[in-house]
């Protein structure tokens, strides 16, 4: 018996309940979307025709989490673009550097120490310097917080780990998804990739105008059937290229991110975006045994302190180099501390080359630590940083007054 549709109405049902919970609880939702995909799947019940194991179902919520993946670095391109990312100058360069060599230098040092080779070594590398730009900006939103002074620098340094993730994504490709053995072919391969991207983006950019005079249809069935169109070509002929389909979507965001047509092809890109996105998360978690994470607690528990002393200190760096007050800087690292779909994408990415299963298991556990840390630490910042004051022995001007 087909129940194919019958499965995925199932896990539609299933995410849409967490979704529901996380509203209710205003909380990031990714992580329930994981922890629901994980509480089902091969290893659950079978109830007469309620069959959580979601067997015939997988390919399918596979094939959707994997569009999931593509309207989420699509829709990141179209916020950004490459003139906004070339503007942003001082905030993502310093700020921006700054974070993203120390939390990869970082994912090397727990590489070091748990003894991993370096193909899994550089995925850890990826996994733990990839903030998620979905939870960042949740957050912000949700805290209103998004007219504050260091808010321009969190959304400089997020764009510069953005970009710097991308490039590190289309490496991490050659070297893991395209079989090269040698070290002259890996550096080929990747080499071969970086150079799609920026010939791709220089090209890109001087076809702007006759996208603009293609996407100009009053139609918005043939408006979205050539946004479509445009986004699945390039995102299969990166993949023919050994660079990840994900980044071939990144690519064209950012170049239709300068078309006249943006806000409109935003309008009807994000509702693709929600929906797979979701499936994702969800999907991701359907590859999880939760009893084989057990060997990746202690891993992911070193890689949560590092990356918490990591970006206290960015934080710090950027915060004083754009001159806003400690307490400022201190939300600056915090909200950064949010990882979520990059380090899922880059899981995923081991996953496909065959890597040590570990780098799942280990990726699930960071992931949902930090998705769950971060929010609460920004959240709290203020207190954190009366807290720390305190520990150093600082006191207010008034009780300094008073004692002397």
């Amino acid at each position: 018996m087909d129940m194919i549709i019958f499965e995925v109405g199932l896990a539609l049902a299933l995410i849409t309940t967490v979704g529901f919970i996380s509203n209710k609880l205003r909380f990031s939702v990714i992580p329930f979307y994981i922890l629901i995909g994980m509480a089902v799947g091969p290893h659950a019940p079978h109830f007469w025709i309620i069959d959580l194991r979601f067997i015939e179902s997988s390919s399918v919520i596979e094939f959707m989490g994997r569009l999931g993946i593509l309207f989420l670095l699509f829709y990141l391109g179209l916020e950004f673009s490459v003139k906004r990312l070339m503007k942003s100058g001082k905030s993502i360069v310093i700020g921006g550097l700054f974070y993203v060599a120390l939390n990869f230098i970082s994912g090397l040092l727990l590489g070091w120490m748990m003894e991993l080779p370096l193909k899994e070594t550089l995925v850890v590398c990826g996994i733990m310097t990839s903030s998620s730009t979905a939870i960042v900006a949740k957050v912000l939103v949700d805290l209103k917080r998004t007219a504050n002074p260091e808010t321009e620098i969190i959304m400089g340094m997020i764009m510069f780990d953005d970009l710097f993730i991308a490039i590190h994504i289309s490496i991490l490709s050659g070297l893991v998804l395209s079989g090269a053995a040698s070290v002259g072919a890996v550096l080929l391969v990747s080499l071969s990739a970086l150079l799609f991207i920026l010939l791709f983006l220089v090209i890109g950019r001087k076809l702007v105008k006759y996208f603009d005079k293609a996407l100009l249809v009053p139609s918005s069935e043939l408006f979205l059937l050539s946004v479509m169109t445009l986004l699945f070509l390039v995102a299969g002929f990166s993949e023919k290229l050994h660079v990840a389909e994900a980044i071939g979507a990144l690519m064209i965001g950012l170049v239709l991110g300068e078309s006249s047509h943006v806000k409109r092809i935003e309008h009807y890109v994000l509702p693709f975006r929600d929906f797979f996105g979701a499936i994702f998360f969800f999907g991701f978690g359907l590859t999880i045994d939760p009893s084989a994470l057990g060997g990746a607690v202690g891993m992911a528990v070193v890689a949560v302190i590092l990356t918490l002393i990591c970006n206290y200190l960015s934080g710090a760096m950027a915060g004083r180099l754009a001159g806003v007050s400690p307490q400022a800087s201190l939300n600056v690292g915090f909200t950064l501390v949010c990882r979520g779909e990059f380090s899922i994408i880059m899981a995923n990415i081991g996953k496909a080359g065959g890597l040590m299963p570990s780098v799942q298991s280990f990726a699930v556990l960071y992931v949902l630590l930090l998705a769950v840390l971060g929010p609460l630490l920004t959240k709290e910042s203020k207190s954190i940083y009366k807290l720390f004051k305190r520990l150093r022995g600082e006191r207010k001007p008034e009780q300094a007054k008073e004692r002397s």
